[in-house]
């Protein structure tokens, strides 16, 4: 090891231990509520949002215990999972019942009254893949398919806290290009079954990166409180571009080419959990802890969707609804949980679209220091992706409900196509026109989410993904992101963008550079699969005050 490599290793070591000795230990009602992600006012009037009826997963080496089938769950009030699954099959009583899959369990559904999870009444499914001496990932593979299609097929999210090593992945020279077939069915699943895969990213010494070069889930880097607030990545997290990483090469633990892989932060340093024993356990810190709070968060934006969809229902045939379907999809949430992600905390004055942190990476540096929001090119900053999650703002990015093309509020999303076909009804762009003008020097956020194709190999028409079957992968079609003048139509003209061409995600952050009319334009750029190309889009916007 050169004397750069020795100093660069001595202060990231130094850096993490001072950061876990100066620490303490902090409960869930610290990271879930206003100091964390601010969930916790989610939970009460007047929006009572507890995940309830909404059903989630987690795959994890080993599961949760369960009152009634496990010895050890006999004791834990706190912690009831739904329904268990060893791979995809009914789990055994007390066997594979794990520590770090209960711990991760009660950061989404504990009703602890000290140690509540994110989403306390989301009903949980949780499958256990176990440990063999090779590759585990076709089963793996089995254990997401076999959640994707519990509650009648009615799933919306599963956590993976745990990893497969390059090492162990079976493909000659294996790299991190999206094609580990745990990956493939990631992406598969979350495409055809609808579901939003959040992953946990890699960290410490690294070595278990799939499948965080996922195109179609979310991959989370975890966040430390820096005086009582999660307002720092951790020191533990790697990060898409990792420079030091103990015992191997630090590219070995990057995705192949530009594509970064965190999409967000959230908290996971020294964390109190629940054992399967229901009694505290020892502190937990990680990406493991970190993405639990995103797929829990997912639980409590489906309930509001669902009573909101509801309640459209009732009203009469002609009245006007924002509400639907749509709501459900999970480049819907993908793309809700992203743009309200806090960056800048904001003075007060809504500018800085109320946000409630300043988010610094490793370095120290803000978002407003990354070269993402320097470059359009490229979407997601390396170690923070879009920011740090924020469940209240995500509600309220949700809430305002979906928009077609056309007239849109200042806050709301959609679920929409566009197209390269040649009939009358296509159009290879969309443009979405702010109802009122934007505030000079406010920002502006807008995150643009789409799917990477991939198909099953599915040698017995069945349906369903089975052991020795494969995937196809079918790249991803490149979309763009534009914020324009209303009045423009050339995309030379346009103020930002964002153009990646390698990632299934455009985001845009900005500032407004003068009152006045604006729009947001989704482009069709190149074609590699089909010429319809379903997307997500949310938006967050400050309107002139009069």
């Amino acid at each position: 090891m050169n004397r750069w490599l020795k100093r660069r290793w001595l202060g990231f070591v130094c850096g993490l231990v001072c950061a876990l000795l100066a620490a303490p230990v902090l409960g869930l009602s610290v990271s879930v509520g206003e100091n964390g992600i601010q969930a916790e006012v989610l939970h009460h009037p007047p929006y009572n949002l507890t995940g309830r009826k909404i059903a989630i997963g987690q795959i994890e080496i080993g599961r949760p215990a369960l009152f009634g089938l496990d010895k050890a769950g006999a004791t834990n009030r706190a912690v009831r999972p739904n329904r268990l699954f060893f791979r995809d099959s009914q789990a055994e009583a007390d066997r594979l019942v794990d520590r770090h899959a209960a711990s991760v369990a009660s950061v989404m559904i504990s009703r602890d009254k000290s140690l509540t999870g994110v989403a306390p009444d989301a009903v949980l499914y949780a499958a256990a893949v176990g440990i063999e001496n090779r590759s585990e990932q076709p089963e793996e593979c089995l254990a997401l398919q076999t959640l994707s299609l519990q509650n009648g097929g009615d799933l919306r999210t599963i956590n993976y806290s745990f990893g497969e090593s390059l090492e162990r992945d079976p493909r000659p020279n294996a790299v991190l290009d999206g094609n580990a077939l745990l990956t493939q069915c990631v992406d598969w699943s979350a495409r055809v079954h609808d579901v939003l895969h959040v992953v946990a990213g890699n960290q410490g010494r690294g070595g278990f990166p799939i499948p965080t070069d996922t195109f179609n889930g979310i991959v989370v880097a975890n966040s430390m409180a820096v005086n009582g607030r999660f307002t720092k990545v951790d020191f533990s997290s790697l990060g898409s571009e990792p420079t030091i990483v103990l015992g191997r090469d630090p590219a070995s633990e990057s995705n192949v080419g530009a594509r970064r892989s965190v999409g967000l932060v959230a908290p996971g340093n020294n964390l109190a959990t629940i054992s399967p024993d229901g009694e505290t356990s020892s502190p937990a810190s990680g990406t493991s802890f970190a993405a639990p709070h995103v797929a829990a968060t997912v639980a409590l934006l489906q309930e509001f969707g669902d009573r909101s969809i509801r309640e459209a229902l009732q009203q009469p045939g002609n009245a006007e609804t924002h509400w639907g379907l749509d709501a459900r999809h999970q480049l819907v949430m993908k793309a809700v949980l992203m743009n309200a992600a806090d960056k800048i905390e904001d003075s007060g004055n809504g500018l800085n679209l109320g946000m409630t942190r300043t988010l610094r990476d490793q370095r120290n540096l803000t978002w407003l220091e990354s070269d993402a929001y320097e470059f359009t090119h490229l979407p997601l900053d390396a170690q923070m992706g879009t920011g740090h999650l924020n469940a209240f703002r995500a509600y309220q990015q949700f809430s305002p409900g979906q928009w077609r093309p056309g007239r849109i509020p200042a806050i709301g999303w959609d679920y929409r196509t566009v197209s390269l076909t040649n009939d009358q009804f296509s159009s290879p762009y969309r443009d979405y026109f702010f109802d009122a003008p934007l505030q000079r020097e406010s920002f502006i956020s807008a995150t643009l989410t789409w799917d990477r194709i991939v198909d099953l190999q599915d040698t017995n028409n069945n349906g369903q993904y089975d052991m020795g079957e494969q995937f196809i992968d079918r790249q991803l079609n490149d979309l763009n992101l534009y914020l324009m003048p209303a009045n423009a139509d050339d995309i030379a003209n346009a103020i930002w963008s964002s153009n990646s061409p390698v990632d299934s995600v455009e985001h845009i952050f900005h500032q407004i550079p003068q009152t006045g009319q604006y729009k947001l334009r989704v482009v069709f750029g190149d074609r590699v699969n089909e010429p319809i190309q379903p997307y997500a889009l949310a938006w967050w916007g400050v309107a002139r005050a009069d």
